[in-house]
């Protein structure tokens, strides 16, 4: 592809090659077709949606004969874990900090439950999709 480019008043022509677009797979609740990281669900999970609560909202989350498992959404750096194993939890509440791109991200709990397990600590990367920890709302 051929594109012509000023710079300080001089336009110069230049050849690009345009590779395929990767983009990142599309949200299962996000009707724009668009990615919202908020959206992320771990492979092979089944998320409900459910009511924003926070700045990010609540986290995707997938129930397994374990418990509810709590994924992150985005992949980044653990910034800390303000709760505890045993630790019951509200809807709403922060589970876990993520950093990403110099951004922190609040994971909050997205129905009320015990922590029964943590799978990260702080200073951790993680994936998107990854399991953070699992609740259990018995």
């Amino acid at each position: 592809m051929k594109l012509t480019v000023t710079v300080d008043g001089v336009p110069y022509e230049v050849e690009v090659e345009v590779e395929e677009e990767r983009r990142p797979p599309i949200g299962p609740y996000f009707a724009g077709g668009g990615f919202h990281p908020q959206h992320a669900v771990a492979p092979a999970a089944t998320a409900k949606p459910s009511e924003p609560s926070g700045p990010s909202g609540p986290a995707e989350s997938a129930e397994s004969a374990e418990g509810q498992a709590v994924a992150a959404p985005l992949a980044g750096t653990v910034v800390r874990v303000p709760v505890s194993e045993g630790q019951e939890v509200s809807a709403g509440d922060v589970l876990v900090v993520l950093e990403a791109m110099k951004m922190e991200t609040e994971i909050t709990a997205p129905v009320g439950a015990v922590v029964s397990s943590i799978e990260v600590a702080a200073h951790d990367t993680v994936a998107s999709g990854q399991t953070l920890l699992w609740l259990d709302r018995s």
